[in-house]
């Protein structure tokens, strides 16, 4: 674990919308820990520290509380809609080398050929995986594909340790050309234009 995922946590016994509106006045984020048959526990985080550190995916926290050290998975972040303040964090109590099952975000790399596109079909990918070692990302590279190639989950080259846990037939990349404008569509847009240059012109 690195020093920056290290966070001093505060127990906490007060609840309800207006002590944790007030925690969040005084710059904490409320949060529950929970998992392993334990009873969930109450915390108070530091909220600038814990903001940056769950900018990742699947961020690992390792909580200090009252001096005892406790491995957590971030599982869920509750924001407001309208401001996006973070209002609570749901915390896996998480043990090292206990494998977890996450959903990892996918990226694409490389370029396809001349003239395609490429859609991405499926944002991310469920896979199990060590709680020390779960990947930030997983890429795809389409360098070089041809219109009609297409990835499945089963296709991607996963982490070393991780194991699939989507359904293998599951589309993630497509390679297609744009479709070509119908004579029709064609037409609109030349009235378009013609109307747009006479309406200058007057």
């Amino acid at each position: 674990m690195s020093e920056d995922t290290k966070v001093q946590a505060e127990l906490r016994e007060s609840f309800g919308k207006g002590f944790a509106r007030r925690l969040r006045a005084a710059g904490k984020i409320p949060a529950v820990i929970y998992g392993h048959g334990t009873e969930p526990v109450h915390v108070a985080l530091p909220g600038h520290q814990v903001s940056l550190i769950i900018r990742r995916a699947n961020a690992l926290l390792e909580l200090d509380i009252e001096g005892k050290s406790q491995l957590t998975l971030v599982k869920d972040v509750q924001r407001d809609p309208v401001h996006q303040i973070i209002e609570h964090i749901d915390l896996l109590v998480v043990k090292k080398g206990e494998k977890v099952a996450i959903d990892v975000p996918i990226i694409v790399t490389g370029e396809s050929a001349a003239g395609t596109i490429v859609n991405l079909d499926a944002t991310t990918l469920s896979i199990e995986a060590e709680a020390t070692h779960i990947p930030q990302n997983i890429e795809v590279s389409v360098e070089g594909l041809e219109e009609g190639a297409h990835i499945t989950a089963a296709d991607v080259k996963l982490p070393k340790g991780s194991t699939l846990l989507s359904d293998p037939e599951v589309l993630v990349v497509a390679v297609s050309v744009p479709a070509a404008p119908s004579e029709d569509e064609s037409a609109e847009e030349t009235d378009a234009a013609e109307e747009t240059e006479e309406a200058a012109a007057e």
